[in-house]
């Protein structure tokens, strides 16, 4: 039976460079990625260190087709893992790279998956925060309750954080891609 081992990691919905890196890293050391699952529980097989390439797409119209979605991939020598909330993990030896080789060759295929990132998940979170602020808002007025004025206020700032960082993040790749 093979061995397995869970962590928790927590990235933001821009992040997927460093989550990228994160596995590849943790591949290295002899722990292979298996899947994860809300709220960011990694779960690793315990394999020979091997140099290993991991690349994220967050393309959930792909899932829709997904047996001609995984079979382009793997017609690239990408090995298909998981689906999470829109993200798919895929795979490959380095030594089976021609070079640098990435899923997202330009610029614009980057920016494409920025902008399906942006209505897959940015556009649904402002929608459920405004509605959670405007909920919040009136049920404090009602009830005249303060206590939860806190919790709010965090949340507000957790979300702001998160939309800042996704925001700058966009607007200065598309910058320099519209150049």
């Amino acid at each position: 039976m093979s061995e397995l081992k869970k962590e928790f990691r927590w990235f933001n919905i821009m992040d997927y460079k460093k989550e990228e890196t994160y596995l590849s890293k943790r591949h290295q050391k002899g722990w292979k990625f298996k899947k994860v699952t809300f709220p960011g529980i990694y779960t690793f097989e315990k394999c020979e260190p091997e140099n290993v390439i991991y690349q994220l797409d967050y393309n959930k119209e792909g899932i829709k087709h997904q047996m001609e979605y995984v079979r382009m991939f793997e017609d690239c020598g990408w090995e298909y893992l998981t689906e999470f909330d829109g993200y798919n993990y895929f795979r490959k030896s380095a030594d089976k790279m021609q070079q640098k080789e990435e899923i997202f060759c330009d610029d614009i295929s980057c920016l494409d998956m920025m902008n399906r990132i942006f209505r897959g998940r940015v556009i649904p979170l402002i929608v459920i925060f405004c509605c959670l602020v405007f909920q919040a808002g009136m049920s404090m007025t009602e009830h005249g309750e303060q206590r939860y004025t806190i919790v709010f206020a965090i949340l507000l700032v957790i979300y702001g954080i998160t939309f800042l960082q996704f925001a700058v993040k966009y607007f200065a790749f598309r910058k320099k891609v519209k150049k």
